[in-house]
């Protein structure tokens, strides 16, 4: 079963072009599955081989209900239970099994939670928190401004290079989920706020051995290389702790900012979807939930 899961890797990788989040996500559980299935010898570390055609709904079912046990969250459960099911989809295109014990298993049903946002007072205050007087506070001031008026995922943000910024048109072209390209404009805050970090670029970029510097990447770290989403997490956090009376934010949560404050200012929920790069309207429509508890209120 391992050479079918190194191959199925290899299929969204190269033939579906997932991301290396997505990538990680899958390679985890169904490792995790090939552990329950056949548990590593302790002393050895050998396991037996089993056979996916011996793999029935039951088994499948059985492996639930113990993550269930084990106090997982029911999301992590149901991205497990989606991953079997693309996974014996694949084998059934290699004629490895005949059909998908996994699409016999129910998907456990899932709270409604509303994505968690910034008033506009609020967005603004929390992204005016860098000191821009410090080369470090110039380029945070710049990342938040970014996430805020562009809407993109923080992965989307840290492979940004310089050639995909039209400073002139002010928009950005972004790369997201599957290799997807799609353009965002952003807005002269965002513009000034890139334009005053790019000044001091050049400091960050000197941090670095010459062979390891990456010219082309827009956000950097100390160290003078692309920064990663952990760093951002963390800076993110850093502030939150700086700017008084906000709580319970993410980087993530300037994109549902975004998308929550489009709506309310009038916007069309098929033009966010586009900006924010949803393969499904479904996935946009939460914001409307949003928008409606506001009007509620």
């Amino acid at each position: 079963m391992e050479h079918l899961l190194a191959q199925f890797l290899e299929h969204l990788r190269y033939e579906r072009n997932v991301s290396e989040h997505t990538l990680r996500n899958y390679a985890i559980d169904l490792a995790q599955f090939l552990e329950y299935l056949a548990p590593a010898d302790p002393l050895t570390g050998a396991r037996r081989e089993p056979d996916v055609k011996e793999i029935d709904h039951i088994t499948i079912r059985e492996w639930l209900s113990e993550l269930h046990n084990q106090n997982k969250k029911k999301t992590s459960i149901a991205r497990k239970l989606a991953s079997l099911r693309t996974f014996f989809q694949f084998l059934i295109r290699e004629g490895a099994v005949e059909a998908n014990p996994a699409k016999l298993v129910n998907t456990p049903r899932l709270e409604k939670k509303l994505p968690n946002h910034l008033s506009v007072e609020d967005a603004v205050r929390f992204i005016e928190t860098p000191d821009t007087a410090t080369d470090l506070g110039k380029r945070d001031r710049a990342i938040l401004e970014f996430l805020y008026a562009t809407g993109v995922r923080v992965s989307e943000l840290t492979k940004l290079d310089l050639r995909d910024v039209d400073f002139r048109g002010k928009t950005v072209r972004v790369q997201g989920k599957r290799r997807k390209e799609r353009i965002v404009p952003f807005g002269d805050p965002a513009l000034h706020a890139l334009l005053d970090y790019l000044t001091v670029r050049g400091a960050f970029l000197n941090n670095a051995p010459v062979a390891e510097r990456e010219t082309e990447a827009i956000f950097l770290n100390y160290q003078g290389t692309r920064i990663t989403t952990r760093s951002v997490g963390r800076m993110v956090d850093k502030y939150i702790r700086i700017c008084a009376g906000i709580h319970d934010i993410s980087p993530h949560s300037l994109r549902h900012s975004f998308a929550t404050h489009l709506l309310d200012s009038g916007a069309d929920l098929r033009d966010i979807q586009e900006l924010l790069g949803h393969a499904r309207l479904s996935t946009t429509q939460i914001y409307t939930h949003v928008s409606m508890e506001k009007l509620i209120e």
